[in-house]
């Protein structure tokens, strides 16, 4: 029987289990259970999803390794005997904001605050950083905050969990998820406890920072359908979301990664730590040893969703549309701040269209405008890639918009490089299968698997649309003003 290595990915909506061969990388089987809405989660509700992903994808006994990627900055709290002491605050719980601020003024007025937490551990704080939320709970949650021991991720906490929560002291993560907490540095590898101390009152246990293929411990053989007659699986070190999907498309240095859900994110493969004091791009860690700058944005598929319920069409309709009228839309721009923007960070802006004329004044120049719009936004977040030093040869285009032929088509003429299209997929899930089979190989380089076919996109680059869209984006108003 040949080797079966297990990925798993557990995002903000749902639990996603892949077990692949662990040479050609050939999908096997797979398993799916759903989480909870809301920013805050017991973390209970994971376990229970995940277990419910194993059963469907027919068990664990079969594998010999199981990685776990997840949702990034999430704050799991353990008191000294490993209970959770409250609900796991998400990555998009936004009552820390306030924190952040108080954590940038005390380093120093505006743009010194900011360049010191960027040059001290590559990321500014804002909501959605772990460090902001320690801060909250001190503030907010005094009695909790007195019970907490132990602090990690949730990748962290499924993978302890798989190994049985073998005590504090076994916890581990990696250096992905690391540098999204605000108090590891990917720059030395080291974690800033002062920070920690300084935001939490106090230290507390954290992670150990594992290597790209440095096992975690072995699967639990009582957890979640383990083999109980064979060597227990080894775990890997696991990863965050945007890092375990960049490995699982094979991105490497040049190849920026522009993920278009519901959001959008835009994450280079970078041989050198950046540290961008405006907070436009987090200097995070891969999984392989080296960096993942990312910029993300609040606005991708929602508006193309938004103009095509606006229209009365389906999405397919609304790329026919869109690829009906020239580049540029004669003129017609939109600005897609539907919900504010974090890229740039226009908290309280609105949407806007320019370039309103009788000619313009139609179904397909609005769809045009819109996805041109969406993908000027990304391209915002290429630049900022590209002006902390990342390489930008190629786009890789995944996600639920990259289904959309006029996006397709459109992307080359906005972005200026060669797109690249792999087929639908759980790359996330997929990144840590991959990583699953690099730990037990035991190599120093990861496994070549079979490459999925992709399709590249080519068209010459249309300056015009980034150009109107930068004028119309300077006339953005915020709500209220």
């Amino acid at each position: 029987m040949l080797p079966l290595v297990a990925g798993v990915d557990s995002s903000t909506q749902s639990c996603k289990l892949v077990i692949r061969d662990a040479d050609s990388g050939a999908l096997v089987r797979q398993g799916r259970a759903s989480h909870p809405d809301g920013t805050e989660v017991d973390p209970a509700a994971w376990w229970a999803a995940l277990g419910e992903a194993v059963s469907a994808a027919g068990g664990l006994a079969d594998v010999v390794a199981v990685s776990v990627a997840g949702q990034q900055h999430g704050m799991v709290c353990l008191d000294e005997t490993g209970e959770v002491v409250r609900p796991a605050l998400l990555w998009n719980d936004t009552r820390s904001a306030g924190a952040a601020a108080e954590l940038i003024a005390e380093a120093g007025d505006g743009d010194t605050g900011r360049r010191y937490w960027a040059d001290a551990v590559g990321v500014v704080p804002v909501a959605s950083i772990t460090i902001t939320k320690l801060r909250w709970l001190a503030r907010n949650e005094p009695r909790n905050a007195a019970r907490v021991a132990a602090v990690c991720l949730p990748h962290d906490w499924l993978t302890w969990r798989l190994g049985g929560a073998p005590g504090l002291a076994a916890l581990g993560t990696d250096r992905s998820d690391a540098s999204g907490t605000g108090y590891w540095a990917s720059t030395t590898g080291r974690y800033r406890g002062d920070l920690l101390e300084q935001a939490f009152g106090r230290m507390v246990t954290v992670p150990r920072v594992l290597g790209p293929v440095e096992p975690a411990g072995r699967l639990d053989p009582a957890a979640l359908m383990g083999p109980p007659d064979a060597a227990p699986a080894l775990l890997g070190p696991g990863g965050g979301d945007n890092a375990a999907a960049a490995f699982g498309v094979g991105a490497g240095p040049g190849d920026v990664v522009v993920s278009i859900g519901t959001s959008g994110t835009v994450s280079g493969v970078a041989e050198q730590p950046t540290a961008d004091p405006t907070g436009i791009v987090a200097g995070f860690a891969d999984v392989t040893g080296r960096y993942l700058p990312l910029v993300c944005t609040l606005n991708a598929a929602r508006v193309l969703d938004a103009v095509a319920a606006l229209l009365g069409v389906g999405l397919a309709e609304l790329a026919d549309l869109a690829l009906s009228v020239p580049p540029g839309a004669d003129g017609l721009v939109m600005v897609p701040y539907l919900v504010g923007e974090r890229t740039p960070n226009r908290p309280d802006a609105t949407g806007a269209v320019h370039g309103l004329t009788p000619r313009t004044a139609t179904p397909a120049h609005l769809a045009r405008s819109a996805v041109e719009g969406m993908l000027c936004a990304l391209a915002d977040g290429l630049d900022a890639l590209a002006g902390q030093g990342v390489a930008v040869r190629r786009v890789i285009l995944v996600g639920g918009g990259a289904r959309s032929a006029a996006v397709r088509r459109v992307a080359p003429q906005v972005f200026g490089v060669p797109v690249v299209t792999p087929p639908p997929g759980e790359y996330v899930a997929d990144g840590a299968a991959r990583q699953a089979a690099w730990v037990a190989s035991g190599r120093a380089d990861p496994p070549v698997w079979t490459a999925a076919t992709t399709r590249t996109w080519e068209a010459d680059p249309v300056p015009a649309i980034r150009a109107r869209y930068a004028q119309a984006r300077e006339h953005v108003v915020d709500r209220g003003t």
